[in-house]
């Protein structure tokens, strides 16, 4: 090693293998012949469509993700999923949260201005220094699905048994682990995750969705950028996304 790094183990943006820096590195100016940057191709070229396609490829590869399920890349990082979950999800108006420290607690506060919120279970007595016990929750008939944030980094608890959802959808908050050890997708509705923490440069987020849940009827107030079915349906294309962050996350998952 030619020069000294530096080893950031924040809870922000963090590091990102050097192998793959070097490769971006290489890249920049250049990718593959283009005579261009990423940064600077059209998001519709036919360059940039493989290396979309690819990363999606490889990160199914590498998290097992069942065919019925929707890889998608949209802008805005963990602070849109809180209103898009929400938003999406919620076709009783019902939501069960888990409150387990700072981040299960903005997702309450957002989901609460498009329906109803019931905490089912919650660690606040103890300062969010454990994860309660899910495994006898309850769980109106009427819920939407249960939301988990399954790693709190700030109060730094993460799960080892998922909640018993009684057979609502699961939604789970993996920002600060997303990729950090094997995961049966199959147990979830909806995963997702920042991918600043372990995965690429801040700005997006990678959402896992199961497809019964992509919805037409939404409400008229959702905007169309809010719809998990519009980004769905475009391959995470309908608008110009985040090229740059797809590119190095895609370098990432290869890795």
């Amino acid at each position: 090693m030619k020069y000294g790094r530096t080893y950031n183990f924040s809870a922000g943006p963090a590091m990102m293998p050097e192998p793959v820096l070097e490769e971006i590195a290489a890249e920049m100016m250049n990718y593959r012949g283009s005579g261009m940057c990423v940064m600077e191709m059209s998001h519709r070229s036919k360059v940039f469509q493989q290396i979309r396609d690819e990363a999606e490829a490889d990160l199914r590869k590498l998290m097992g993700i069942p065919g019925n399920y929707k890889v998608l890349f949209i802008q805005g990082g963990g602070t849109v999923q809180f209103a898009m979950v929400a938003m999406n999800l919620m076709k009783n108006g019902v939501g069960c949260y888990v409150e387990t420290g700072a981040w299960s607690k903005k997702a309450i506060a957002e989901a609460k201005k498009y329906g109803e919120v019931k905490i089912v279970a919650s660690s606040a007595d103890k300062n969010f220094s454990y994860i309660p016990d899910c495994s006898n929750l309850d769980i109106p008939e009427n819920a939407d699905y249960v939301y988990i944030c399954e790693n709190e980094t700030i109060n730094g608890t993460t799960y080892f048994n998922l909640p018993d959802t009684k057979g609502k959808v699961l939604v789970s908050d993996q920002s600060s682990m997303f990729l950090s050890r094997p995961c049966d997708v199959s147990r979830y509705g909806l995963i997702w995750g920042g991918v600043q923490k372990n995965v690429g440069p801040a700005g997006m987020a990678v959402v896992i969705i199961r497809e019964d849940l992509l919805r037409d009827d939404l409400p008229k107030f959702v905007p169309t950028y809010m719809s998990y079915k519009t980004h769905a349906d475009n391959d995470s294309l309908y608008n110009t996304p985040n090229c740059w962050a797809i590119y190095c996350c895609g370098k990432v998952f290869k890795y």
